[in-house]
């Protein structure tokens, strides 16, 4: 190690020869961390460490680390039967950035991780003990608990689903006053007037495709929505990050006005109900598919009353949506969109739960929903354009 740079040489391993420019800044990082100089551990710079001089490592610097992070470095060592670690994994883990053959090294260890579990933990502050909730909440394994539980900050808070919230609740609060109603605002003259919802006969308004979730049917609409986003959707936004959970919602609100397009073609669209079931839907999957790793409390009892409020919100739409419309021919709003988040969340969303820390564009089965999810918007866009002039639908008024 000279001036904090690795030098590579021509027959190095493929994982430090295919990023070195990039691994300078990597290592950098992982020396602030332990301050050693890599060519003690590799003399023969092949790109790996030798499982015996990696634990010298770690008991010369181990009082520098977080205790859960030595914890795992252990159980890397442990997990390598041929006696050598590969010096990416190692950068990888100094500096937070977790590969597939870290994951599967600490997985396919010769034995589990000896240190009691997050929840033994005694003397914790209560934001110590609010992550570590979160942590059993959303994660499968111990050792991403731990990770989870080093590595968070709050810094950035969990910021994207509580402004989401907030400005449903404001734009339900100005259309109550302006309306003055709160319950089945829909059966107001004046609620499908505004730029906000998704209607057929305005479907040329893009925006519409995704402004319609902040609009709402009623407070008995809204609430149910509020809580099942936020109990669901602040937590996943706290492990995952909102670049992902914002992914997850955005293409379920997108997914859900689409499908109402192509299959009620005549009904308007208002609620979020998309993206909050694509959040769920794929929460509840990531928990039944890790079902013996997931430890939150009563997981079974939870679990039901999800799928009890679940229910409870999709049979309501339902019934709206063939219950006489206060202003015939325009239907009331459909429900189709519950089931377009669903879709998303049982696809695209379980496969960003289930790679905490793991590039998404690694992942084959990613970029195949992805695949899927795009060719569903271009042909759903498309039915929009020339559909319904070739088939003569005949749409009510616009609004």
């Amino acid at each position: 190690m000279a001036g904090g740079a690795r030098e590579v040489p021509v027959n190095s391993s493929p994982a430090v020869a295919a990023n070195a420019e990039g691994e300078e800044i990597e290592v950098l990082e992982s020396t602030d961390v332990l301050p050693v100089a890599v060519e003690d551990y590799d003399p023969e710079n092949s790109g790996f460490i030798s499982t015996e001089r990696f634990r010298d490592l770690l008991a010369t610097h181990g009082s520098e680390l977080d205790p859960h992070k030595l914890e795992v470095l252990l159980a890397l060592a442990d997990g390598n039967a041929d006696g050598k670690i590969c010096y990416q994994d190692f950068v990888n883990l100094m500096s937070n950035k977790r590969s597939n053959s870290f994951r599967r090294a600490i997985l396919q260890g010769s034995r589990q991780l000896k240190g009691c579990s997050l929840r033994e933990e005694v003397g914790l502050g209560l934001s110590q003990r609010l992550v570590r909730h979160v942590a059993y909440e959303t994660l499968p394994r111990e050792v991403d608990r731990k990770w989870y539980f080093d590595s968070y900050t709050y810094c950035p808070p969990p910021w994207l689903i509580i402004a989401i919230t907030i400005a449903e609740v404001a734009v339900f609060m100005y259309y109550g006053l302006q309306l003055d109603r709160w319950v089945l605002q829909v059966s107001s003259p004046s609620f499908l007037k505004s730029p906000l919802p998704y209607h057929p006969q305005l479907r040329a308004q893009a925006w519409r495709y995704l402004s319609y979730a902040f609009m709402h049917t009623g407070i008995e609409h809204l609430s149910l929505n509020m809580a099942m986003q936020l109990l669901v959707g602040v937590p996943l936004e706290m492990v995952h990050g909102a670049l992902r959970i914002g992914l997850i919602y955005v293409c379920g609100i997108l997914a859900g006005s689409l499908a109402v397009s192509v299959t009620d073609v005549t009904a308007p669209v208002v609620g979020s109900s998309g993206g909050v079931y694509a959040l769920v839907s794929a929460h509840l999957a990531n928990v039944v598919m890790n079902w013996s790793g997931m430890k939150c409390q009563f997981k079974l009892f939870r679990m039901a009353m999800a799928l009890v409020c679940m229910s409870v919100e999709f049979g309501r739409a339902v019934w709206l949506r063939f219950y006489p419309p206060a202003f015939p021919p325009c239907p009331n709003p459909s429900f189709v969109a519950h089931l377009g988040g669903v879709a998303v969340g049982l696809t695209l969303g379980v496969v960003v739960l289930q790679n905490y820390e793991q590039r998404l564009q690694e992942q084959t089965l990613f970029w195949i929903f992805f695949f899927v999810y795009t060719l569903f918007v271009l042909c759903a866009v498309f039915w929009n354009i020339f559909a319904y002039s070739l088939l003569d639908v005949r749409l009510p008024p616009p609004p």
